[in-house]
Order: C-alpha cells, then sequence, then structure tokens
C-alpha cells in the first residue's frame, strides 16, 4: 500500500461544501472558536484572500486555497469581479487528524489546469455545485473529499512538508517503521522496538523520529491509535474489540487514552460523531 493510502485509511475527516454561487461581498472565517480547515475553489473572476499572519493572494483564473487548520481569515469580491467559488469545510478529527495538520503548510495555492487530475475533479465539483440536481449534496461532499485527496497526493509528490507524519513516511530511514506502525497498531510496541525496527539506537531513533515527525514516538503511537480506533467506532463495533485492534487490552484502558486525547469517552465520541 503507497504511503498516502497508509495514511488515509486511518484518517477521520469530513468534507462539506457550506456555500457555492457567486461572492460580492467580504466573508470572515476560521474564527477563533473553529476548529476546521477551508478550501476555496475559485472557478472564475477575482477573489482576494487575506489571513490573519499578513498573507494576502488575488487569484485571478481557477485556484484552489486550501488552508488544513483552522485559520483565520476573509475572503473579499466585488460585484464587478464576478467571482464564482465553492467553499469547503475540511474537519480533520483527532489522532492523526491532528498530526497531518501539523505536517502540511498553513497555506498552499494552487492553480487549476483543467487537463489535469485536479482540474478535472474541480470541473466536476463545479458542474455539480452550480446545477441543482437529486442527489447534489452528497456528490459535492464526495467529490470535495477526492479533491482534498488529489492536494494531499500533490503535497507529498511535491515535498511541501519538511515535518511531520508525511515527512516521516518519506524519510528514508523511518519509513519502514512508519508503514509497520500504521499497519500493525496493535502490537506492543516500546522505543526500543521501534528502534529496532528501524536499525538505530534508541537514542539516536528518539531524536530522529522527534526531529523529523515532530512529536515523540510513542506520543505519535498513542495518536494513530486513536485515529484508527475512531474508525472502527464508527463501524459500529464493540469498545472491547476496538480496543484490541489498537493495542490496548481492554476496553477501560482505551477508554482512558480516548478521553485524555479528545475529551470524550468513545461512546460520547461517537454519539457526537453521528449528531
Amino acid at each position: 500500500m503507497d504511503q498516502l493510502s497508509q495514511i488515509l485509511q486511518n484518517l477521520s475527516f469530513n468534507a462539506d461544501v457550506f456555500f457555492s454561487g457567486n461572492l460580492c461581498s467580504i466573508q470572515s472565517l476560521g474564527g477563533s472558536d473553529s476548529k476546521k480547515g477551508h478550501l476555496h475553489l475559485l472557478k472564475s473572476g477575482v477573489l482576494t484572500l487575506v489571513c490573519e499572519e499578513g498573507h494576502k493572494v488575488t487569484l485571478d483564473k481557477p485556484s484552489v486555497i486550501f488552508m488544513p487548520g483552522p485559520t483565520k481569515h476573509q475572503i473579499i469580491a466585488t460585484e464587478s469581479s464576478q467571482a464564482e467559488l465553492v467553499c469547503v469545510d475540511i474537519d480533520f478529527h483527532a489522532g492523526s487528524g491532528s498530526a497531518l495538520v501539523n505536517a502540511l503548510p498553513k497555506l498552499i495555492c494552487l492553480s487549476i489546469d483543467k487537463d489535469d487530475p485536479l482540474g478535472n475533479t474541480a470541473r466536476w465539483l463545479f458542474d455539480e455545485a452550480f446545477n441543482a440536481q437529486a442527489g447534489q449534496q452528497i456528490i459535492v461532499n464526495k467529490l470535495g473529499d477526492i479533491f482534498l485527496i488529489q492536494i494531499l497526493r500533490h503535497v507529498l509528490k511535491e515535498g511541501l512538508v519538511v515535518q511531520g507524519m508525511l515527512a516521516g513516511m518519506a524519510h528514508p530511514q523511518l519509513s519502514r517503521l512508519m508503514s509497520v506502525l500504521h499497519q500493525q497498531p496493535q502490537e506492543p510496541w516500546s522505543v526500543d522496538l521501534m528502534a529496532e525496527k528501524a536499525l538505530m539506537s534508541r537514542a539516536k531513533f528518539a531524536a530522529l523520529f522527534k526531529e523529523t515527525v515532530g512529536q515523540a514516538p510513542s506520543d505519535y503511537l498513542t495518536d494513530l491509535r486513536i485515529a484508527i480506533a475512531q474508525g472502527l467506532l464508527k463501524k459500529e463495533l464493540p469498545v472491547s474489540f476496538v480496543a484490541n485492534e489498537v493495542g490496548y487490552e481492554h476496553g477501560s484502558a482505551l477508554a482512558r487514552v480516548f478521553r485524555k486525547k479528545t475529551g470524550l469517552s468513545p461512546k460520547e465520541w461517537l454519539l457526537k460523531f453521528k449528531k
């Protein structure tokens, strides 16, 4: 299995379209209470984006702006600019979702070429978003998922990350271990065992992992296990079974770690997810 597929099979996220149409105003997004990232896809016209950190981008051709984390920003368009766009909320859940957000640049801006895969998906997304048809919302949201995966593929291919989960997956000394951790999270992993798998001393491994991934090995493993547990819980599997699948002896052990990471028990998290 390729690196991105390994990440995504254990990743819990939602891509929900919240606006499509002509924009002729100033929209402020990503306030202090927001935990979501954003995708803005410009179909035509002129659009300006201003981030709280001071970044300012003006686009006058089909483009995508991707902010993985909750970044406070404004999108600005006048009536004369005739900006047509689709805006998508990206909700990366706890666990490896947080690790992925931390691994990505805060702002990614790409031109959309109608003849490349990203452009093909964007064109389909625009067609669905701007033409009311049966099943429109479901198709648009699924296309948002696909579009996001294509952006992540581009980021990985172009080497746009220097630290985080994706950097670990691409590192020549850590990639094999990262792959095994994702495939076998239930194993009784210790830092010593991980170092042995990476063919390094414990001290060298721990330092390299922290430098490359941005987390201590044990913290990364815990986040990964929680992310996989969330995916299994969504399949209505018993907590005790899920616990064993991700390396915990019983459901109460998983629940303790789960609550520490998410603030909720597994059952509470599942009920909130279903709302």
